[in-house]
């Protein structure tokens, strides 16, 4: 589905990716772990086309989308949840879903985009009229990732959902993402400080150190070395 090969992203004369390459196959989740400042979020901006990389090749879907404008690239089937959420936060969560929508036409389409939404975040449908910056820290990611799905993405990327959410709220939020990904073959990649929730989600991981992948494989490979269990699960 995703192919990311020998990429470079520098800011200024800052370089921020050193020759990333990476893949995620239809209806897999794919975890990017390590510090911060290892170019997670860069390698997500570039691939969604808010950043031009100085060289390298982002292929989706069997096309090569390096230069693809972000918008073009979301009608091509890519939904980005930023970190942050960026949600709209002075309108309506029903204005926020609307502008997850804006590029579709069909009107019946997008109401059983918003029921399907619905049906996955009930706690949304009973704060359709709420300000989107009134809604709890929890209630704002899921806002942020619904509107990402109310475009009806075959992949998504999915930077920090965790960041400042309680245990439990966390803990619904990936068992949300868990069944989007098992009922709709939708495809994650995934940024995630807490490794040990990445491991457990992902059918692959990748391993970032200053902007290079410096491990992938399965989960089972990192946790299998004593030196990287220790340094990023803590036992």
């Amino acid at each position: 589905m995703l192919e990311v090969s020998d990429l470079h992203v520098s800011y200024g004369a800052i370089s921020a990716l050193r020759g990333i390459s990476l893949k995620v196959g239809k209806g897999s989740i794919v975890t990017l772990i390590g510090g911060n400042g290892a170019g997670k979020t860069t390698t997500l901006r570039t691939i969604s086309g808010l950043l031009r990389p100085k060289s390298g090749k982002v292929t989706f879907l069997g096309e090569d989308i390096s230069k693809v404008p972000p918008h073009k690239i979301v009608a091509r089937g890519l939904g980005h949840v930023p970190e942050g959420r960026m949600i709209f936060s002075n309108l309506t969560v029903d204005e926020n879903l609307a502008m997850g929508a804006y590029l579709q036409r069909d009107k019946a389409a997008i109401a059983r985009n918003r029921d399907y939404v619905f049906g996955i975040f009930g706690r949304l449908k009973e704060r359709l009229r709420q300000t989107a910056g009134t809604l709890s820290g929890g209630e704002q990611q899921m806002l942020a990732i619904a509107r990402a799905v109310m475009s009806r993405p075959s992949l998504i990327l999915l930077d920090e959902p965790s960041f400042g959410l309680a245990p439990l709220i966390v803990e619904e939020l990936y068992r949300i993402m868990k069944d989007i990904n098992a009922a709709e073959r939708v495809g994650v990649l995934l940024v995630e400080q807490n490794a040990a929730i990445a491991l457990d989600l992902a059918d692959r991981v990748y391993l970032f150190e200053v902007g290079r992948v410096v491990l992938s494989g399965p989960p089972s490979k990192l946790r299998s070395d004593e030196s990287l269990r220790r340094a990023y699960l803590g036992y």
